[in-house]
C-alpha cells in the first residue's frame, strides 16, 4: 500500500506568519517523517503584521511551551489589557474595550442586562468601571490573574504588545532548534504539475529547486502561490472598509508604557499608539480616496508624543479575503490569505487560526476535498466575523465633520451586522455563535461606547430585586477598584519579571509612581 503521509512541508516566506507556522509545525509535526523547510529572502522585506495582539496569543505560545517572561524579554514586550478608543463615537468622546468580562452573571442574567436596567432607574458610572481589566488600565496597573476565592484579579485578561520582527526571530530560533530548515533565496519560478495543477516545486534565483508535498504561502499581499500561481481570486471589501493605506513610524518612549493600545480616530481613518519596552509604535490607517498620502503623514507626525526613531514607512493594501485560503496543495496563511485593518489587533490571531485549523485538518497525499472545504468554510466565517466587528466601529458614529465619516456613517452594512445592531438596539441582546471571535463583552463595549443605546433591557432581568442588585453592582465596582489599585504599576511589573536587558526601567517606575 502506497504511503500517503505528507513528507515535506515547504513554507514560502518568513516574517511573523512564516515563522509562526514553522514553529507550530516543528512542534506538532515532529513525527520522524515530515520535514519542514522555510524559504525566505532577505532582499524582500516583511510587512510586520502587527505589534498588538489579543488574548488568544497566550494559547499559541502555551501550545509551544514558551516561557512568557523569556518571550517578553526577547520581543521587548509589554502587556495589553484592551484598547482605548478616542473620538470614534464623536469628537471629544472616548471609551475602553477591555479584555475579559464585565461583572458576572447573577442567576443566569447577563451582567450588562442588569447594568442596563439599573441605568434606566438611576445615574450610573460608565460600564468600564465593572471590568477589572478596564480599571487596571485606567490606573496604569498590571498583574497576572491570581487570587483565591472571588478575587476580581482572577478575571483580569490580557494580551501583549511586542516587536513583530523580534517575535519572528524568537520563533525562528525555536523552530530551527526543532529541525526546521531555512533556505535563503528569492523565488523566481513555480513548478506546477500538468495533470492536476498542484504546485510541485519552487525554483530560486541561484538555480536551486525545492520540491514539496504541501506548500504554505506566507508571501504576504502578493500571494505568490495562492494567487499569482493558482489564481484563486480575491473578495474586495473596500466598499465597507475604505481605508487602503497605512503609514508607520516608531518613536522614543516619553514615559512608562501604558498597559493598553490607543486608537484615535482622525479625519479619514485612525491613528494607533502601541507602547513597547524600547520604543512606541505609531501609525495611521486611512482612505486615500479621502486623504492624500502627504497629508496623512503630516497628521501622523504632528500627533506623535515622542521623537521619531526612523523615517515613516508607507503601505498600501486592499481589505478583503482570498476566495479560497486553501487551494489544491497550497494553504495561504497571514497576509496572503487576506487583510483586515488592525483596528482590533486581529492580524496575528488570523495567522494563529489558520495554523490551528490546518493542524486539525492536516491532509495526506490524497488532499481530500472535504478537509479543504471545511478549512475554507471556517476561515471565511472567521474573516467575515472580524470584518463585521471592524465595520461597526466606523458605522456607529455621530461624526459629521468630514466626507469620510459621512460616508461610513450612512453606508449600508452587511446583513449579519445589521441584525446584530438592531438586536442590541431593542433590548441590549448580543449572542456569540459559531466560530465568532468576539464575545458579548466586546460587542457591548463598542456599541455602548459608540452611543448605540438600547431602547430597553431583557425582561428576564426583572425577576431580580432591583434594590438588591443595585447594592451588588456598587460592591462590584468598589471591589474592582480596590483590586486594581492593589496591583503594581505596569512598569514595575515588567521591571520585576520580564524587562529586556537593554531597557532601563528605573526612570519609568519612578514616573509611574509619581
Amino acid at each position: 500500500m502506497k504511503d500517503q503521509r505528507i513528507g515535506h512541508v515547504v513554507i514560502v516566506g518568513g516574517g511573523t506568519a512564516g515563522w509562526m507556522a514553522a514553529a507550530a509545525f516543528s512542534r506538532f509535526l515532529n513525527n520522524g517523517y515530515t520535514k519542514v523547510t522555510l524559504v525566505e529572502s532577505e532582499e524582500i522585506g516583511t510587512v510586520g503584521v502587527g505589534e498588538a495582539t489579543i488574548p488568544t496569543i497566550q494559547t499559541f505560545n502555551g501550545m509551544l511551551g514558551i516561557n512568557e517572561n523569556e518571550f517578553m524579554r526577547a520581543t521587548q514586550g509589554t502587556f495589553k489589557l484592551g484598547i482605548e478608543f478616542v473620538d470614534w463615537g464623536g469628537l471629544g468622546e472616548r471609551y475602553f474595550h477591555p479584555f475579559g468580562v464585565y461583572g458576572h452573571e447573577i442567576h443566569g442574567v447577563h451582567f450588562h442586562q442588569l447594568y442596563l436596567r439599573a441605568r434606566s432607574r438611576r445615574p450610573m458610572p460608565d460600564i468600564s468601571n465593572y471590568s477589572v481589566s478596564s480599571v487596571a488600565a485606567a490606573h496604569g496597573r498590571f498583574g497576572r490573574p491570581s487570587g483565591a476565592g472571588s478575587s476580581p484579579v482572577q478575571n483580569l485578561a490580557y494580551a501583549f504588545h511586542f516587536d513583530a520582527g523580534l517575535y519572528a526571530r524568537f520563533l525562528r530560533n525555536y523552530a530551527e532548534a526543532l529541525g526546521v530548515k531555512r533556505i535563503e533565496g528569492k523565488i523566481v519560478d513555480v513548478g506546477v504539475r500538468g495533470e492536476d495543477g498542484f504546485v510541485e516545486s519552487i525554483r530560486l534565483a541561484d538555480g536551486q529547486r525545492v520540491a514539496g508535498d504541501l506548500f504554505i504561502d506566507c508571501s504576504g499581499f502578493r500571494g505568490l502561490l495562492i494567487e499569482q500561481t493558482l489564481k484563486t481570486g480575491y473578495e474586495d471589501w473596500t466598499h465597507w472598509l475604505p481605508a487602503d493605506r497605512a503609514i508607520a513610524v516608531p518613536t522614543r518612549n516619553v514615559g512608562p508604557p501604558d498597559p493598553f493600545t490607543r486608537s484615535t480616530a482622525r479625519t479619514a481613518g485612525w491613528q494607533w499608539r502601541i507602547p513597547l519596552q524600547h520604543r512606541t509604535g505609531n501609525g495611521i490607517v486611512y482612505s486615500s480616496a479621502f486623504l492624500p498620502d502627504d497629508e496623512a503623514e503630516s497628521i501622523l507626525l504632528s500627533n506623535l508624543e515622542g521623537e521619531p526613531l526612523a523615517s515613516p514607512r508607507r503601505l498600501a493594501f486592499t481589505t478583503g479575503r482570498r476566495k479560497q485560503a486553501w487551494s489544491k496543495n497550497v494553504v495561504s496563511i497571514g497576509l496572503s490569505s487576506g487583510f483586515i485593518e488592525p483596528l482590533e489587533s486581529t492580524s496575528i490571531h488570523l495567522i494563529q487560526t489558520g495554523i490551528a485549523r490546518l493542524l486539525a485538518l492536516f491532509p495526506d497525499m490524497s488532499f481530500s476535498p472535504i478537509e479543504r472545504d471545511e478549512y475554507n468554510r471556517i476561515l471565511q466565517a472567521q474573516f467575515e466575523d472580524i470584518r463585521d466587528f471592524i465595520i461597526l466601529h466606523y458605522h456607529a458614529t455621530n461624526r459629521t465633520d468630514s466626507a469620510f465619516w459621512n460616508q461610513v456613517r450612512t453606508m449600508s452594512v452587511p446583513e449579519t451586522l445589521r441584525r446584530k445592531m438592531e438586536l442590541f438596539r431593542t433590548k441590549g441582546r448580543s449572542f456569540r455563535e459559531g466560530v465568532e471571535l468576539f464575545d458579548v463583552t466586546s460587542w457591548v463595549a463598542v456599541m455602548l461606547g459608540q452611543n448605540i443605546v438600547p431602547q430597553g433591557y431583557d425582561p428576564i432581568a426583572d425577576a431580580l430585586d432591583p434594590d438588591g442588585i443595585a447594592g451588588v453592582l456598587d460592591q462590584m465596582r468598589a471591589a474592582y477598584l480596590q483590586a486594581a489599585q492593589g496591583l503594581p504599576t505596569h512598569a514595575e511589573f515588567i521591571a520585576r519579571t520580564c524587562a529586556a536587558p537593554t531597557v532601563d526601567f528605573a526612570p519609568m517606575q519612578k514616573a509611574g509612581m509619581a
